[in-house]
């Protein structure tokens, strides 16, 4: 019986790890170039390890000029949301799809922020993939329905 046990609980290890390997954790982001991107949502997951919005962008996409004046939320953690607005740039890829990885469920309910739906219009600031492989942005500030949203911590 107990040999028996331990041939299933080996056997469903590698299952298991190959998810947890999928994530690609945070470390893989660019956190020296920030991101600006807006467009409405095509598609939501509101779900753990955190929520992914699907945007279409438009191909006439520019960094708003009053980006860097923008008001931004205190967070619990140490964040220079001014210098991520003021050297935010449009990402060199010129894909009309993206994928914004938010916070998880737990710190989008901290700040409040309602389920976002498909056609919702949204910008963000984040950063993309340090191999550039994907079409991919980790959020660090979300704007929607004219409000402001910091990620990368709970409200202050």
């Amino acid at each position: 019986m107990k040999r028996r046990s331990l041939v299933l609980a080996a056997a469903s290890v590698p299952a298991t790890m190959s998810t947890a390997w999928a994530h690609h954790g945070w470390g893989s982001f660019d956190q020296d170039h920030p991101l600006y991107l807006e467009g409405k949502v095509v598609s939501v997951k509101w779900q753990n390890p955190h929520v992914e919005l699907m945007i279409d962008v438009p191909t006439d996409l520019k960094v708003p000029a009053d980006l860097p004046k923008r008001a931004l939320p205190a967070q619990s953690a140490p964040v220079d949301g001014a210098a991520l607005l003021a050297k935010a740039t449009l990402p060199s890829r010129s894909v009309r799809q993206w994928e914004l990885e938010l916070a998880p469920l737990t710190r989008m309910e901290a700040w409040k922020i309602q389920e976002i739906k498909p056609g919702t219009q949204v910008a963000a600031v984040g950063f993309g993939q340090k191999d550039d492989k994907d079409a991919v942005i980790r959020v660090e500030y979300l704007f929607v329905d004219g409000k402001v949203y910091g990620l990368r911590s709970s409200p202050a």
